[in-house]
């Protein structure tokens, strides 16, 4: 049966499809031949004239039936077109007509090869349909029984159905809970966190709830109100963590001052250590807890360490006994780290670092600004220091406790740019500063302020420099000091030797200044020191100057030949400037007398015996021997030694001075009468003039005397001031006598003249200074008695003129030729010759005296 239907399915499918083939190929073939139309005809005479042409053309057509067979129906127009185009389509449309009775024979064998099945099939269908409609009533009969007998477990099932979708709703709820409950609590602890001020964990808190627990609590509304929130919170927590940093920044920039000193007591504190304690770990220079700050940065949920406000710490009521507080441990580091946590985890990590450090240049550039009157005190200049160690112990304390924050070449950039800063400025502030205890101290805090930050990292070579810069200025203003101290000493000396009546005061003055005098330690007591006060006084003047030098040298990392050489020069500066013009000062001031410029010769004598002694003491001082290559030797000797020929200078001066005032006393009658009888006495000006010189000269005797070269003091400055006020006195009687206001001089006043010269050489035979060889200082007046010779000769030769023009021009002329050098014979008679009035005018060398010569032609 099953068989029968499926050939009769099979036989009728065969049918169907070869019926529409057939159709499908004929209506073709008709509207290919209805499309040619009127051309059929002409087609088909000219087909039956060719149809015997070729056999080419009836392959052609087959060829052309194959590839309408087996091609598609829509796609057979270019073929029939060839057909068209060939003038041939009557010829084939025979071929077409002749395989289309194929087709239809092909068709029908097949439909009579199956129809016998197809009839047996039908035949047997209609055997079955009777057993068809008997199974059709049972299966419903039985389906009916089935239905009534499934109610009551249908019913159950729809219990058991309404059941497992509630169970399956609260299982859906339970799991819905499970991920909404997380949610929840997430965002309960974010709110206490919130509340806290506890910012960084309410962060981390927060991007856990977006990322994990509202994506897996689903659509809901408040999933949904809390996701839209999610925003507002993160901003509310970024504004705040800047707010803080900003309250950080402008606390540390309040309170440098005091963490600078903090850092500054400890790098104090440490240079008096000792060795021992210096081999413990550096924890006195601000660095004490680094690395438990860098354990501890974070808590256990990565908060900061703290969640406080930002500030100073109170660290007043700390144990006493407790080491002094690190410089960090001032300041609350907490907001910094917070917001940068915060901001790294927002993805603003950047933005947070450029504002950081654009705020901290401004704040370095505010804290380089020095104020305009530190120059006035020393705390300006502490305060100043202070504030910038504390800038940068903050900005290493970040550095070596944040991730990038602030690196090592900006932390560097900074401090370039504050070493120029700090140069500069006390480069000009201290050049205000006049007062040498401030600037040492200036020095110090300098040098603590340097090496506090040195134990910090940083670079302070020029700070030393500085330091050297400085050390000029100071000994300018040293020198101004010394210059005021060292005029007071001379201003307040007595210029007179120092007597000593006991052991303690020599040992006193001798511990005081290094004198060696054997003979002098044994004279008895009481007995007098060859110098003046001023003498001590200024050793140890010298030697404070000195002491003043090194205190500026310490700490400075010179060595001692450089620390030495500094000294040397500076104390070389002491004694050719400042000490030379302060002796010069003194010996030029006026009302100076001869027996303080004799002290002074004397004083400067034993300062300049002393000055190896100096060099001991610097070499002492400094370590380093005297006999050191390229050492700098003291000036000192050449100083003294020109102050002592100022004074011996100033001594001539002063005498010629004291001379002239007597000269100016000298009123000669130059037409007096020659004497009746007797002798003359000589003149009272010429008398108190003697008088004077003798008790000078008895000052000069009196002095203790000094050894030097070749003599000694005062022997040797008495015998050439003495022989120099001889000189000045014969020069300035020679003037008188040819002064060419003297027209007329009469034999009288030659007499008169000639009493003085006598008082004169008596003064000069009489001695007054030890020391002179023979009548070596009667030769002061040689030319002096030849000139007064040729007068009384050319009185007696020649009356006296009235014809005053004349006499004029002769007295002018004398006056011009006995301003030339004056040489004496050697046959000139001493003064002392009793027949002086008597010599002849022969005995006058004419080339000598050509005054004389032409007195004697005006005559003739």
């Amino acid at each position: 049966m099953a068989k029968t239907k499926e050939i009769a399915a099979h036989l009728a499918y065969s049918v169907t499809k070869s019926s529409e083939l057939c159709s499908s190929l004929l209506c073709d073939v008709r509207r290919a031949a209805l499309a040619l139309g009127s051309d059929r005809r002409s087609s088909e005479l000219s087909g039956s004239t060719c149809r015997m042409a070729s056999v080419e053309i009836a392959a052609e057509h087959e060829r052309i039936l194959r590839e309408i067979e087996s091609t598609d129906t829509n796609c057979i127009g270019p073929t029939l077109r060839s057909v068209y185009d060939g003038q041939e389509h009557g010829l084939f449309m025979e071929k077409l007509d002749a395989r289309i009775r194929n087709h239809d024979r092909d068709i029908e064998r097949m439909c009579n090869h199956h129809f016998q099945g197809f009839v047996d099939s039908i035949t047997e269908l209609l055997k079955v349909r009777g057993e068809a409609q008997k199974l059709k009533s049972q299966v419903t009969e039985t389906n009916q029984r089935l239905q009534n007998d499934g109610k009551e477990l249908i019913t159950s099932m729809e219990e058991l159905k309404q059941c497992r979708v509630q169970q399956r709703n609260i299982a859906n709820t339970i799991d819905k809970l499970t991920h909404c409950l997380p949610v929840l609590e997430m965002y309960s602890r974010l709110q206490e966190q919130m509340s806290a001020k506890r910012y960084y964990p309410a962060l981390c808190t927060l991007e856990q709830l977006e990322q994990t627990c509202l994506p897996r609590a689903g659509q809901y509304r408040f999933c949904s109100i809390m996701a839209e929130n999610i925003p507002k919170l993160r901003t509310h927590i970024r504004d705040t963590a800047m707010s803080q940093l900003r309250d950080f920044l402008e606390s540390i920039r309040k309170h440098s001052d005091k963490i600078g000193q903090t850092a500054v007591k400890q790098a104090q504190l440490q240079r008096s250590l000792d060795g021992s304690l210096s081999m413990q770990p550096r924890t006195l220079i601000g660095r004490r807890g680094r690395k438990e700050a860098m354990a501890a940065a974070t808590e256990s949920d990565g908060s900061p360490l703290s969640e406080q406000d930002s500030g100073i710490l109170d660290v007043e009521d700390e144990d006493d006994d407790d080491d002094v507080s690190g410089a960090q441990e001032l300041v609350d580091f907490s907001p910094v780290y917070r917001c940068l946590h915060i901001y790294t985890v927002l993805g603003l990590r950047d933005v947070f670092e450029n504002y950081y450090r654009k705020q901290r240049r401004k704040q370095a550039r505010l804290v380089l600004q020095p104020h305009s009157n530190m120059h006035e005190t020393l705390e300006g200049y502490r305060r100043y220091f202070n504030q910038i160690v504390g800038f940068f112990v903050v900005e290493d304390h970040v550095l070596h406790t944040t991730r990038g924050l602030v690196n090592r070449a900006y932390v560097e950039e900074l401090w370039e740019l504050a070493l120029s800063k700090i140069v500069a400025a006390l480069r000009t502030h201290s050049s205000y500063c006049d007062d040498p205890n401030l600037v040492l101290d200036l020095k110090n805090l300098m040098v603590l302020f340097a090496d506090t930050l040195q134990g910090y990292g940083f670079p302070v070579s020029q700070l030393f420099d500085m330091l050297l810069e400085m050390r000029e200025q100071y000994g300018e203003i040293l020198l101004k000091r010394w210059n005021i101290t060292f005029r007071q000493v001379l201003d307040q000396d007595n210029y007179s030797p120092i007597p000593v009546s006991t052991e303690e005061e020599y040992r006193h003055y001798t511990s005081l200044f290094p004198m060696q005098d054997p003979e002098l330690e044994k004279l008895p007591f009481p007995k007098k020191l060859p110098f003046s006060e001023f003498v001590p006084k200024v050793y140890s003047q010298l030697k404070e100057f000195i002491y003043a030098c090194l205190k500026y040298s310490e700490d400075l990392h010179l060595s001692s030949t450089e620390v030495d050489d500094m000294i040397r020069k500076s104390t070389n500066l002491l004694l050719t400037r400042t000490l030379s013009n302060c002796l010069q000062y003194a010996i030029k001031k006026k009302n100076v007398g001869l027996a303080e410029l004799v002290q002074v010769i004397i004083n400067t004598t034993h300062l300049e015996q002393s000055c190896h002694f100096l060099e001991e003491f610097i070499s002492n001082i400094t370590n380093v021997p005297p006999d050191t290559v390229n050492a700098t030797k003291l000036y000192g000797t050449s100083t003294f030694k020109d102050a002592r020929h100022a004074a011996e200078a100033e001594i001539y001066t002063n005498l010629n001075t004291k001379i002239d005032q007597f000269l100016q006393l000298a009123d000669y009658d130059w037409m007096a009468s020659p004497p009746a009888g007797g002798s003359l006495s000589a003149s009272d000006y010429l008398i108190d003039l003697i008088a004077f010189l003798n008790s000078t000269f008895s000052v000069f005797t009196n002095l203790p005397g000094t050894a030097i070269d070749h003599a000694t003091l005062p022997g040797k400055v008495a015998q050439t001031a003495c022989m120099s006020a001889c000189k000045h006195i014969s020069t300035s009687l020679m003037e008188l006598l040819l002064n060419p206001e003297v027209r007329q001089i009469s034999i009288g006043a030659l007499h008169q003249l000639n009493a003085d010269v006598k008082e004169c050489e008596s003064f000069a035979r009489a001695g007054p200074v030890a020391g002179f060889q023979g009548d070596t200082l009667l030769l002061a007046f040689s030319d002096l008695r030849q000139d007064e010779g040729d007068e009384q000769e050319e009185q007696r030769l020649c009356p006296v003129q009235e014809d005053g023009p004349r006499q004029t021009e002769t007295h002018r002329h004398h006056h011009q030729t006995a301003t030339q050098p004056h040489h004496t014979t050697a046959g000139l008679k001493p003064a002392s010759s009793p027949d002086c009035q008597n010599w002849s005018l022969k005995s006058t060398t004419l080339l000598v005296f050509p005054a004389v010569q032409a007195l004697t032609r005006g005559c003739k």
